[in-house]
């Protein structure tokens, strides 16, 4: 069975049309969120990051890693993932699916699982 994915978005500031954006499990983050110990790796579908510079209207892709020192202080995806958790809210429904880049809805269901991606890796 595929989990809902839902995503937790994080603005620097309310004039901001920046956002940045993290695919989460909806029950573990909310778990986590309570302080139970939840590892990330059960919160976090990836611990890819994504942006848009207009809002959740904009087209989704992938920070620099300069984008990331400027708004979190570190481009170490563990570091910028877990803020956005700490300092994002919650958006449930998946009409996102369709904006992230390289999905194909055509080929199938409108599930993400970027897991053992080559994006996921670190090196």
């Amino acid at each position: 069975m595929v989990k809902a994915l839902h995503r937790v978005i994080y603005k620097p500031d309310s004039t901001s049309t920046d956002e940045y954006m993290v695919v989460v499990e909806q029950d573990e983050y909310k778990r986590w969120l309570e302080g139970r110990s939840v590892a990330l790796a059960m919160v976090v579908d990836s611990f890819e990051v994504f942006h848009s510079g207009q809002g959740s209207q904009g087209r989704w892709g992938r920070p620099s890693k300069q984008q990331l020192e400027t708004i979190f202080g570190s481009s170490k995806e563990d570091d910028v993932v877990k803020l956005i958790l700490e300092k994002g809210e919650l958006k449930a429904g998946d009409s996102f699916q369709k904006e992230l880049p390289g999905l194909n809805n055509s080929r199938g269901g409108a599930s993400i699982d970027t897991r053992g991606s080559a994006g996921g890796l670190r090196g």
